[in-house]
């Protein structure tokens, strides 16, 4: 990896917008993207989809139809931990994976949250190569992690800090006071917080130095909803999509729901299609291949993607409306690059709605997307907000993994769901138009 390490640094130097975040590996891709041989087999250590998603939908809005390292460059320092700090970032994903698949040990992960994420073993490992990247670059660097963005701030860089959440964790208010700092925030609540607890702190924050930005949701996200003009009873099969997070979150509740929708999905007319989302976790998308051979249901797996696609694996072309699936297909791929673009190109056209639990990446693109919302399990109080933000806004409520077909029948029945989907597609531009906004923020 010294080839991209190296030029990593250099495109960082040299761009209008250098952006940072702490989402996992993508080692190989980083590879073809330097013209490199790659393998589309290895696998990534990914710790968040959200982080890595965002991050590029920023990079996105900047490029515009053509990656332009002139423009943006998005840097992970995750792909250049020394071998001898390695072994702590396997562990991380190893613990990630263990509470999202068990979540009677939520309790651990809640008490990370509580005491905060400045002594997690990663970011000693990240922190070097951290450094290295970003040591001689003057411009303002956009931050999507708040490790990262502490750590540069220690470096005394200028830095645009993103809180993706409508919600602020108190490590986002360590250097909440100091002058080379500016935040993105979600919306005026978000804002308001954010003062109010760095004044407990004993900190003072400029207020034009916390700009209302709306979430950071990529514009081929965006793009999906102009194919989309909402779904009436009857008319056609209900099109969902069924998500996992980068660390394969709620596992237990995707397994209930894909046993509860089989028998419909096997029916000859069935009133619903199943598309899941397993990202990068072979363990989720073997568990889909294996019921539905159980079950008899034809199962399309969607891995690779058009060649043609995407430059990290050509163009940023806009999401178009993909051929008929099946009733059941899953969307898995090793590597977290692809598992996302395929997701962008299948998923979010498609869908009608997203199953998912209220992520800070999942639930802003689906809304976005003009989808309805139905949310699992909750891993944190920013997803309890996030959730009552789209509920609010007409898009959301709880699944009821008990029992999630009579649910969609109820809904259905009481026009819930045509509703949601015409209250996801008029969602105005503080829900679509955030990347654009953070872009002119960090480059002002």
């Amino acid at each position: 990896m010294a080839k991209t390490f190296a030029a990593d640094k250099a495109y960082l130097e040299a761009t209008q917008l250098p952006i940072v975040t702490v989402s996992g590996t993508y080692q190989e891709d980083l590879k073809g993207l330097y013209g490199l041989p790659e393998s589309d087999r290895s696998v990534d250590i990914v710790l968040s989809r959200a982080h890595y998603s965002m991050a590029l939908a920023i990079a996105v809005s900047a490029w515009g139809k053509k990656i332009d390292p002139a423009k943006a460059w998005v840097v992970d320092p995750t792909n250049y931990v020394s071998k001898n700090e390695w072994s702590k970032v396997v562990f991380t994903e190893m613990v990630g994976k263990l509470l999202a698949r068990h979540p009677f040990l939520k309790l651990l992960k809640d008490l990370v949250d509580k005491f905060g994420r400045s002594n997690l073993p990663i970011l000693k490992s990240i922190t070097p190569p951290l450094q290295y990247l970003l040591q001689d670059v003057k411009k303002p660097i956009l931050s999507f992690h708040i490790a990262a963005g502490n750590i540069l701030l220690n470096m005394g860089k200028t830095v645009v800090q993103v809180i993706t959440d409508p919600h602020v964790r108190e490590d986002y208010l360590t250097f909440a006071d100091h002058p080379k700092l500016t935040y993105c925030v979600f919306d005026m609540a978000t804002k308001q917080e954010l003062l109010e607890k760095a004044t407990r702190l004993g900190k003072y924050v400029d207020p034009h130095h916390v700009i209302i930005t709306g979430p950071p949701v990529d514009q081929r996200v965006v793009a999906a909803r102009a194919h989309k003009t909402g779904w009436q009873p009857g008319a056609r099969s209900l099109k969902l999509c069924l998500t996992t997070g980068g660390i394969g979150t709620n596992k237990p509740e995707i397994e209930a729901i894909l046993e509860s929708l089989l028998p419909l999905l096997g029916q000859p007319k069935s009133p619903y299609q199943l598309m899941i989302y397993a990202g990068t976790q072979y363990d989720v998308k073997e568990m889909v291949l294996a019921k539905a051979l159980k079950s008899g249901v034809a199962c399309q797996l969607i891995s690779e993607l058009d060649p043609a696609h995407f430059e990290i694996n050509a163009s940023l072309k806009t999401a178009t409306p993909k051929p008929k699936m099946s009733n059941l297909s899953v969307i898995y791929h090793p590597q977290i690059v692809d598992a996302n673009e395929l997701l962008i190109t299948h998923g979010f056209p498609w869908a009608d709605g997203f199953i998912t639990k209220p992520s800070g990446d999942m639930a802003y693109d689906a809304a976005a997307a003009g989808c309805f919302l139905l949310t699992l399990a909750e891993w944190g109080e920013w997803e309890h907000n996030v959730r009552e933000v789209f509920t609010r806004a007409g898009v959301a409520t709880r699944a009821d993994t008990t029992d999630l077909p009579k649910q969609l029948k109820t809904l259905t029945d009481q026009g819930w769901i045509t509703t949601a989907i015409q209250a996801a597609l008029k969602l105005g531009p503080e829900f679509t138009q955030g990347a654009k906004k953070i872009v002119a923020a960090a480059t002002a």
